[in-house]
């Protein structure tokens, strides 16, 4: 499936979730696993903000690239986001979405505004 490499250098993403294990089987308590290196995956939220508009999203990324010293509501960096198109259908219901996952989540800083530099 396509992925789609994601331009981060102009946004600002805010973490709104600590990070906390993936979950594969909700019955099981099942942790997910990444498909290559066999490493238990975490899932963190961020409000990515860019231009004037923001969305909530959910990143998955691998236990060691979850840094040390993320604060809720802080700036995090994103290293490698990628998005990738999903559809499947559930219960006779067609489900579409957009995974996100990224090769680590670390503390940043907020970005330098033109409006603060004048």
């Amino acid at each position: 499936m396509r992925t789609i490499r994601v331009e981060t250098s102009a946004a600002t993403i805010l973490l709104t979730e600590a990070p906390e294990p993936k979950v594969r089987d909700r019955q099981t308590g099942e942790i997910a696993k990444d498909a290559v290196s066999g490493e238990a995956l975490m899932t963190i939220g961020v409000v990515y903000i860019e231009e004037g508009e923001s969305s909530l999203i959910k990143v998955t990324v691998p236990e060691s690239g979850v840094s040390e010293g993320l604060v809720l509501g802080a700036p995090v960096s994103l290293p490698g986001l990628i998005a990738r198109p999903w559809e499947s259908v559930f219960n006779g219901q067609q489900r579409h979405g957009i995974a996100y996952r990224a090769a680590a989540v670390t503390p940043a800083a907020f970005p330098a505004t033109t409006e603060a530099a004048a």
